[in-house]
């Protein structure tokens, strides 16, 4: 048996870093009650710039995790909604979602406590 640590498992490194990324964990939180347009996603998740927004959108549809559909107009409708990959992203997130009520709810409180 070695010492050294065992080795971070690049794939969990690599999901890690797309869903930790600023706002990118909130929007797929926001889209898994189902499909919304831009401004409804900007609307869900407070203090996010439609620049940002815009750019975090762009990266999830490339990687497959979220699917554009525009519909014809008038007016021009496009939403957003999660791909299988990205609903399969659930369990995880609602698990993360318990364990942040959980222990940081309670650091809250304690905080406020003092």
């Amino acid at each position: 048996m070695s010492d050294e640590p065992a080795a971070c498992c690049p794939y969990y490194h690599q999901a890690v870093e797309l869903i930790g990324k600023r706002w990118t964990g909130a929007i797929v939180v926001v889209l898994l009650d189902g499909p919304l347009r831009f401004s409804q996603i900007g609307a869900a998740v407070p203090q996010l710039s439609d620049r940002l927004l815009s750019e975090r959108m762009k990266e999830l549809e490339a990687r497959g995790l979220v699917e554009r559909s525009v519909e014809a107009g008038p007016p021009i409708r496009v939403e957003y909604a999660l791909t299988d990959m990205g609903r399969q992203l659930e369990p995880a997130l609602t698990e993360l979602k318990a364990w942040a009520r959980r222990w940081l709810a309670s650091d809250a409180r304690a905080a406020a406590a003092r």
